[in-house]
């Protein structure tokens, strides 16, 4: 996910939250959260060790940070070239993260997936944005209206929403990292729009390639995203920008999705799980509004961060029913622990000029 979408999608949040479908009311309120750290910078991913010490990112300030119930926020990774840091998990005490790269215009154009050695040493574990330059896994995927005619195409507004048709272009942005026990690290990579798979000395293959999220442009939505009228009736078809992955109670891998540009707009995220091994993928539910966080607790719930919905959400163990868990301001990041939820919220400033008001909060077991 681009931090120029972010930041954008953040400043029309009033307009898109009007277009959010309601969710079901929930089973019992979450108790209220306490305050773990406040006053971060874009913690857009949070990860939780075994000792209830939390690691949370600063993504637009480029800053890993530690976090101990009692203690303020202590650096243990600050990017020298004042990268956007991201996509933290840690299993027993092996800390990974993603960092990325961008233009002067914040386009990703470098990106990496790092860890810290116990002696807290950084190193690189692969280079996932050379990976994208050569294998490009969505290169065959059209996105976008297809079939549209070149008489329509010279009447879309490509200055903001880009071409009217394309094929999947090199570009990396992973957002979110998974540990297993043998050393693998998934990512998922909102720019690649896939989910892949690293070895312990690095090597990236690519798991799965996320389906395009389908669009039908109505007159209403034609009109009100000024687009011209030859469009009506077609299909868009939007990337679908992974943004979390977690294992699932059933051993396989599960993956919220934002849904596109159009997700930042309207609820067209969705879950979805991948096969470990042979990288199949299933849609558990769809209708959400720019999941960005998942977590899977040990009855086999899983929680998602709906950022512009405004709520962590509930799905129980063998149901698709969205429920609420907890309304809150622009959730990110959602981790499990015996001891409760961890959450980050309010991860977005309103504006360029707005003090950082992010949080870490954990709602009790």
């Amino acid at each position: 996910m681009r931090r120029t979408r972010m930041l954008a999608a953040a400043a029309t949040l009033a307009v898109a939250a009007t277009t959010a479908v309601a969710v079901p009311a929930g089973q019992a309120a979450a108790p209220k959260p306490d305050t773990l750290a406040k006053g971060l910078i874009a913690p857009l991913s949070a990860a939780v060790d075994d000792d209830g010490t939390a690691y949370v990112t600063q993504n637009f300030a480029g800053l890993l940070s530690r976090i101990r119930q009692g203690k303020k926020p202590k650096t243990v990774y600050a990017s020298k070239n004042g990268n956007e840091v991201g996509g933290v998990s840690v299993f027993h005490g092996k800390l990974v993260f993603t960092e990325t790269k961008s233009s002067g215009e914040q386009m990703p154009i470098k990106s990496w997936v790092k860890w810290i050695t116990p002696k807290g040493k950084v190193k690189t574990l692969a280079n996932v944005r050379a990976y994208e330059n050569k294998k490009n896994p969505d290169h065959k995927v059209t996105y976008g209206i297809r079939g549209i005619s070149a008489e329509c195409a010279a009447q879309w507004p490509t200055a903001d929403f880009g071409p009217p048709s394309y094929q999947g272009l090199p570009d990396s942005h992973p957002y979110a990292t998974y540990q297993v026990d043998e050393g693998t690290v998934f990512v998922a990579d909102a720019g690649m729009n896939a989910v892949l798979s690293i070895s312990p000395k690095g090597k990236i293959h690519t798991l799965a390639v996320l389906p395009a999220v389908p669009v039908k442009i109505t007159a209403e939505l034609a009109q009100g995203m000024k687009l011209p009228d030859c469009v009506v009736g077609m299909t868009y078809y939007g990337e679908p920008v992974p943004t979390d992955v977690q294992k699932g109670s059933d051993g396989k891998l599960l993956v919220t999705t934002e849904g596109g540009g159009l997700g930042e707009q309207m609820p067209l995220g969705s879950l979805y799980s991948v096969g470990m091994k042979n990288g199949k993928v299933k849609q558990i539910v769809g209708g959400l509004f720019a999941p960005t966080g998942l977590a899977v607790a040990a009855n086999g719930d899983v929680y998602v961060a709906q950022l512009f919905g405004g709520e962590i959400s509930r799905i129980k163990h063998g149901t698709t029913k969205v429920r609420t868990y907890a309304k809150t301001k622009l959730p990110a990041a959602v981790e499990w622990t015996p001891d409760g939820l961890y959450a980050t919220t309010n991860v977005l400033p309103p504006n360029d000029t707005a003090p950082p008001a992010g949080k870490l909060v954990r709602y009790g077991g």
